[in-house]
C-alpha cells in the first residue's frame, strides 16, 4: 500500500513536468505567431500542413492503435469521416451566426469554435499521457514525447485562428494559455478514472476528422488567398514534414 502511495505521488510529480514542458512548448508558439502576425499568411501556410500532419501522422495512427483489438481500421476510418462532416457542419452554421467579427476585439464565432477544439485536443492529449502513465513509464514517455513535440505548432495554430478571424492579440493570448494549460487538466483527470483506451481512440478518431477539415478547408484555403505564393507552398510543406519527422523522431 505505501509502495503504491509512492508510485502515485512519483507519477503525479512526473505528469506535471511534463505537462510544464508542453505548456512552455505551446505557449511560446502562440507568441512567435503573435510577434510575427504581419507574416500570418506564411504562418497560416505553416499552421496549415502542421495541422494536416498531426491528423494524418498522430491522431488517426494512434486512434487505429488504441482501439485495432475492438474496432476495425474500416470503422476508425469511418468515424474519422463523420468527425470531418460534423466539423463542416458546425463551422457553417458558426459561420452563419457570426457575421462579422465583434468590436470588442474577441474575433468571430467561427473562430471561437476552431480554437475551442483546438483546445480540447490539447486537453485529449493530456488524457493521453496520464492513460499512457497507467500501461508504464516507457509508453507514457514514449506518448509524451511525441505530443511534447508537436505543441509548439499548436501554439502558432490556436493564435493563427483567433487572428485570422479578427481577433486582438488579448483574446488570442487567452486562448492560447487555456490551450496551454488543457494538457495539464487532461493529464490530472486520468488520476480520476480510467478510460478503456479503444474508447480514447475512437475520440480521437472524431479529433483527426476536425482537424482534416481545420487543415484543409480553413487554414489552406486562407494561406493562399492572402498570398497565393511559392512561398506559401513552401512553408505549407515544411509545416507537414516538420510534423512528420518529430513524430517519428518521438517514436510514436
Amino acid at each position: 500500500m505505501v509502495l503504491c502511495s509512492w508510485l502515485l505521488i512519483l507519477a503525479f510529480i512526473v505528469i506535471t513536468l511534463i505537462c510544464i514542458a508542453t505548456f512552455i512548448s505551446t505557449l511560446t508558439g502562440g507568441l512567435f505567431a503573435l510577434r510575427f502576425k504581419s507574416k500570418i499568411y506564411l504562418i497560416l501556410g505553416f499552421s496549415a500542413g502542421a495541422v494536416l500532419g498531426v491528423a494524418f501522422f498522430d491522431l488517426f495512427p494512434t486512434a487505429l492503435e488504441l482501439s485495432a483489438k475492438v474496432y476495425s481500421s474500416r470503422l476508425i476510418s469511418t468515424i474519422a469521416g463523420i468527425g470531418f462532416i460534423v466539423y463542416l457542419a458546425i463551422d457553417r452554421l458558426a459561420i452563419l451566426l457570426s457575421g462579422s467579427a465583434k468590436g470588442d476585439g474577441s474575433g468571430t464565432l467561427r473562430g471561437k469554435v476552431t480554437a475551442f477544439f483546438l483546445t480540447l485536443h490539447s486537453f485529449l492529449d493530456g488524457m493521453v499521457i496520464g492513460l499512457a502513465f497507467q500501461v508504464s513509464v516507457v509508453t507514457g514517455g514514449i506518448v509524451a514525447a511525441a505530443v511534447l513535440v508537436h505543441d509548439f505548432a499548436d501554439g502558432i495554430n490556436t493564435s493563427n485562428v483567433i487572428l485570422k478571424e479578427n481577433g486582438s492579440n488579448k483574446h488570442a493570448l487567452i486562448w492560447l494559455i487555456l490551450n496551454a494549460a488543457a494538457p495539464l487538466l487532461g493529464a490530472y483527470s486520468t488520476f480520476y478514472f480510467q478510460l478503456p483506451k479503444e474508447k480514447l481512440g475512437i475520440l480521437l478518431a472524431v479529433i483527426s476528422g476536425f482537424f482534416l477539415y481545420i487543415g484543409a478547408s480553413d487554414f489552406l484555403p486562407e494561406s493562399y488567398r492572402r498570398n497565393p505564393k511559392l512561398l506559401t507552398l513552401l512553408m505549407t510543406l515544411l509545416g507537414f514534414v516538420a510534423i512528420y519527422f518529430a513524430i517519428r523522431v518521438s517514436g510514436n
